[in-house]
């Protein structure tokens, strides 16, 4: 039986979840995991968003993890700080829903300690317009929404600048910030959560828009998008994670070995057909 629950960011408290969790007594609570042998049997618990994340866990969930003997139980949040936060607090066992540069950035501003495990899939970014065609067609005096948070706020800012709508500072590293716009070219900026950009279209010229969130938006990046990130070189593969000192469970090794899996591939070119590619590997 398939156990999914979908969280939306600012409906559950981290206190009710903790007291939900508890009362299942996952794998990450005190009370459940004196030892990753002991866990081998019970249900890994991973917080997911919930497209194109909490879709491929189900489809290992449905396809592939009986044969490996893992129980697996997938918890969708709608926002970037939820799943983090229940991971560091051993609310959930794994996650599935971030990048690297993202990781960092989380992991230095809130002192916690989560670790990558293994390189799944990119999410390419992209520009969309409901008013406009192509990039030429963006003026100045024009608007474009862009996600808030610094990681993706900066690689958004390094699309514009790699297509020639603005300019950045010579040097400028993937924590770039509209400060760091040294020709804006006319364009006003508007920042916001990055779950809520494809949302504001209709209000904007233009939106900068994570991939996930656009195929949730009924999107399609291939085929929608004004322009795209190149996959080769990418540094912005999303990944599984865990909290620091459990990247031995043997649980997220089954996980792992699955989620880098021929049937995963697979899964991933005929379901999103190039709006999200397998970025399979060693988590760096």
């Amino acid at each position: 039986m398939r156990k999914n629950t979908k969280l939306a960011a600012g409906f559950a408290s981290v206190t009710a979840l903790t007291l939900g969790l508890t009362a299942c007594g996952t794998s990450s609570d005190p009370a459940s995991s004196k030892d990753q042998a002991g866990s081998a049997d019970k249900a890994l618990v991973v917080a997911a968003s919930p497209t194109p994340h909490a879709d491929i866990l189900k489809f290992v969930q449905d396809n592939l993890a009986a044969k490996e003997g893992l129980k697996l139980e997938v918890k969708e949040f709608t926002d970037y700080v939820l799943p983090n936060t229940a991971t560091q607090n051993g609310q959930v066992d794994a996650n599935f829903f971030q990048h690297k540069p993202y990781l960092d950035d989380f992991n230095a501003k809130n002192k916690t300690t989560i670790v990558p495990v293994v390189d799944v899939h990119l999410e390419p970014l992209g520009v969309y317009s409901k008013s406009v065609k192509s990039l030429k067609d963006i003026k100045a005096g024009q608007t474009i929404a862009v996600p808030n948070d610094t990681t993706n706020e900066g690689r958004a800012l390094h699309l514009l600048a790699d297509n020639g709508l603005i300019t950045l500072k010579d040097g400028v590293g993937t924590d770039a910030k509209l400060s760091d716009i040294t020709d804006k070219k006319g364009l006003e900026f508007k920042e916001l959560e990055a779950a809520t950009v494809p949302r504001a279209l209709n209000d904007v010229d233009a939106a900068v828009i994570n991939g996930n969130y656009a195929i949730e938006a009924d999107l399609s990046p291939a085929k929608d998008a004004l322009v795209l990130e190149k996959g080769e070189g990418n540094p912005y593969a999303n990944l599984l994670a865990v909290k620091k000192g459990n990247e031995g469970d043997p649980r997220v090794a089954k996980l792992a070995k699955l989620l880098n899996s021929p049937e995963v591939k697979k899964y991933i070119e005929d379901t999103y057909k190039g709006s999200v590619t397998p970025a399979f590997g060693a988590a760096e």
